[in-house]
């Protein structure tokens, strides 16, 4: 049961601490001010109804200093909460269906960009994953702090690479001669450089593609089309003093029941070998990414994942 009211959290006790503890993972934040707290509200996808947004204004006019602060999260904070008041903050929050956040070593709220829903360059539906991301793992005791995030497609507006999971819309491309008035266009619009072309042959280097799709809607005979949609994974990226972007899993996994079982076989191994206090990346880096890539993996020849 967290105390509310314990003063100086964290500073004179263990029981203390461990109110501080329990009061972080509710996202409820000790400030610089004595007795304050910024109270962060869970916005998953970053999506708040109207009648959500004026309920999080109220509760910080009530009791806060008025201010918000929209979060790198895709949440938003209410600063300067007196201790004795964040119980009440928080029911109010609790009673149009919203949560506090989440700070500390655990599952933070998991992130995305609007994908295809609305974005015309969205490959994927990220609204439905991120949902189910964050039902199934916010809050998660981890070994330290972990993020997710989903982004529609290359162009990584969620930025899918700084997060310990980050989710990517792909699409692998194919071309077909019997379609093609070798014009050339897909070669120019190619933002990598991915794609040569000798002797009417166009030739894709997989090494160099980023799976965008960019052939495809720059063609104008459909010669380029979408061989396959589906989902990359990145896994151990991070920010902070010691940044390191996320590794891509070498496949396009073709279903989302593929991606979720990968997701949880990246959480799980991370559960069972990471050490307290070391990021998922750091761990990756110790065990060696690829041994930690032949356990995730699971089983390549799988019909629904696709060699990408």
């Amino acid at each position: 049961m967290v105390n509310y009211q314990t003063k100086n959290f964290g500073r004179k006790d263990m029981e203390n601490r461990a109110d501080a503890e329990a009061l972080r993972k509710l996202g409820m934040i000790e400030q610089r001010q004595e007795g304050l707290f910024a109270l962060r509200v869970h916005g998953v996808a970053g999506d708040f109804t109207p009648e959500q947004l004026r309920k999080i204004a109220d509760v910080a006019q009530k009791y806060g200093k008025g201010l918000i602060h929209l979060t790198g999260r895709q949440g938003a904070e209410i600063h300067s909460v007196p201790r004795m008041y964040l119980e009440s903050a928080t029911k109010e929050i609790e009673s149009l269906g919203m949560a506090s956040g989440a700070s500390g070593p655990f599952v933070h709220v998991t992130a995305s960009c609007p994908g295809n829903a609305t974005c015309k360059r969205g490959v994927i539906e990220t609204k439905e994953i991120t949902r189910r991301l964050d039902e199934k793992y916010f809050r998660l005791d981890m070994p330290h702090r972990f993020r997710m995030s989903v982004t529609g497609c290359p162009n990584n507006c969620a930025r899918a690479t700084e997060n310990e999971i980050g989710v990517m819309g792909a699409i692998e491309p194919r071309w077909q001669k019997s379609e093609c008035y070798n014009c050339g266009a897909c070669v120019y619009a190619c933002p990598v450089g991915a794609i040569t072309v000798t002797d009417g042959q166009y030739v894709v280097d997989r090494a160099r593609c980023t799976n965008c799709g960019t052939c495809a809607s720059s063609c104008p005979n459909a010669a380029w089309t979408a061989a396959k949609r589906g989902y990359v994974l990145w896994a151990g990226g991070m920010m902070g003093k010691v940044p390191r972007l996320a590794t891509k899993l070498p496949v396009l996994f073709a279903s989302k029941d593929a991606l979720f079982d990968a997701i949880n076989r990246v959480i799980e191994y991370y559960r069972a070998y990471g050490k307290r206090g070391e990021r998922l990346g750091d761990m990756m880096e110790r065990v060696g990414t690829e041994s930690f890539l032949a356990q995730v993996m699971g089983d390549e020849g799988d019909p629904t994942i696709s060699s990408g």
